[in-house]
């Protein structure tokens, strides 16, 4: 996990190469790979000496002026729109999926010791993580258990964006060893056993393979290329091609049921949400009515002249200040950008294990191949649109050593009580992760562009104190709905019997 990179890391972007003391100021340069060389960031994006006064200097109850290079950075961060569409993924946004996807994610049944669900990690309780630094389940992992809060809002899932959709994420714990330890035909006949359950799932994703004729479908099968004498390999190629296309089209369907549900786990209209409102001279009130959806009259350009805030107990001064030092002397959202605070993208910080040393996990080094060869790829046979938007974010995409150690950006929002931090549950808190981006000690060197990216920040007590304020109103109220307990029944309560 890469919390709080205050830098740049990705081809994708352009990179903070470190800074120069002019002889009239400071003066940040940004440096593109791709460009091979260093340039000024155009002036519209420049802070100023003013705007990167230190906090120490200023009143902690004087009210803070943006510039309008800040407030156009404010406004891109706010508010966080509805997700779009999984089009790849036919039931998204279709109630009576959601309702059945609730409950396929409470099911212990689908694991093979019948005591591990969705829910067991993903806890509602525990901000759908599971508060320990590695997951637990039917064993110990070797990272950090994401969140789900506003997770429909990206295009790569997993630390090592390993699979492409929410749908195909989704399916992988069921068959990990170490997480739920089943497979695809052991899921499928569970939910054949139950009559109300198959009921309900067979109105939606249609019939079921005939799962009664042992001979065709056995009680446990599924690939596992890494193990070809196993018993679950050797039962699944010992199917015909139609029984395991038939099997793999009904075992997508489980992912995309809970996708949909998980489609519902929103978390927004933090302290900061409607501060920006505020900055942006939209309404509170909108914000709080439809708290997943934007306001109608979307931001406009700011006009030249600085805006005055008006400081209150609902965003006080030490956040404004840390939000001044998140967009100026952090350069946090560089990489923390967009309205869910993540670029969606993959970064090295050369973070060795909890305990200590060099860095072991290759990140989305190792996470590519597998993406490559899943058959739940979004432009796989199992997609519902294999030609549209989210089924060409693969297309072409290209292992490189320099995606060694590289883990996904996570969204800052609703981080305060996300703890342990990190891909691996290296930090405990949110001050430890501060006092690493200020000194950067404990980062090993990787390769030339991790080092070209990472700058220590050299944050005062201070600074580090108003940029925890910051993160601290990122806490947003959840969407309005079920989501905190399982449903009685899979079926919506106006089902037809």
């Amino acid at each position: 996990m890469v919390l709080l990179p205050m830098l740049v890391a990705s081809r994708r972007l352009l990179l903070l190469s470190g800074s120069m003391l002019l002889a009239l100021g400071l003066r940040l340069l940004v440096s593109s790979p791709g460009l091979g060389g260093t340039q000024a960031l155009p002036a519209s994006e420049q802070t100023s000496n003013a705007e990167q006064t230190s906090n120490a200097e200023q009143s902690s109850n004087a009210e803070l002026s943006f510039s309008p290079a800040e407030l156009r950075r404010i406004a891109k961060l706010s508010p966080l729109p509805p997700a779009p569409l999984d089009t790849t993924n036919r039931f998204d946004g279709n109630p009576r999926a959601e309702r059945l996807g609730h409950r396929l994610f409470w099911d212990t049944r689908f694991s093979s010791n019948g005591e591990v669900a969705c829910a067991t990690c993903h806890d509602p309780q525990k901000e759908f993580s599971d508060g320990l630094p590695v997951g637990e389940a039917i064993g110990t992992g070797t990272r950090r258990t994401p969140s789900l809060w506003n997770v429909s809002q990206g295009d790569w899932f997993f630390h090592d964006g390993r699979a492409d959709s929410l749908w195909a994420q989704a399916l992988q714990p069921m068959e990990n060893p170490i997480e739920m330890g089943s497979d695809r035909l052991a899921v499928l006949h569970v939910i054949a056993g139950d009559a109300s359950l198959r009921q309900a799932f067979e109105a939606l994703a249609g019939p079921l393979p005939e799962l009664s004729e042992g001979q065709r479908f056995p009680a446990h099968a599924r690939p596992d290329p890494l193990e070809p004498q196993s018993a679950h390999h050797r039962a699944w190629v010992g199917m015909s091609e139609a029984d395991r296309f038939a099997v793999n089209r009904r075992f997508s369907d489980v992912g995309k049921l809970i996708a949909a549900f998980e489609r519902n786990l929103v978390k927004t209209n933090s302290p900061f949400d409607r501060f920006a409102a505020s900055l942006q001279g939209r309404s509170n009130d909108t914000l709080s009515d439809a708290p997943n959806n934007p306001p109608k009259d979307a931001p406009q350009e700011t006009t030249e002249q600085s805006l005055q805030v008006q400081p209150s107990t609902e965003y006080p001064p030490s956040a404004q200040r840390g939000l001044r030092l998140f967009l100026g002397k952090g350069r946090c959202h560089l990489c923390h950008n967009g309205p869910n605070l993540s670029d969606g993208e993959f970064h090295a910080l050369g973070l060795g294990p909890r305990g200590g040393g060099m860095p072991t996990d290759p990140g989305r080094y190792g996470g590519l191949p597998p993406l490559e060869v899943s058959e739940f790829r979004a432009n796989g046979a199992f997609s519902d649109d294999p030609e549209g938007d989210r089924s060409q974010l693969a297309t072409g995409l290209s292992r490189d050593p320099a995606n060694w150690g590289e883990f996904k950006t996570p969204s800052l929002r609703n981080v305060l009580n996300r703890g342990p931090y990190m891909h691996a549950g290296q930090m405990e808190s949110l001050g430890d992760v501060l006092r690493f981006y200020s000194t950067l000690e404990g980062a090993a060197p990787l390769h030339q562009h991790q080092e070209q990216v990472l700058v220590a920040r050299e944050f005062s007590d201070a600074e580090m104190a108003d940029l925890e304020a910051f993160l601290g109103s990122l806490e947003g109220v959840p969407l309005e709905g079920y989501w905190g307990a399982p449903p009685e029944s899979p079926r919506p309560p106006d089902a037809p019997r």
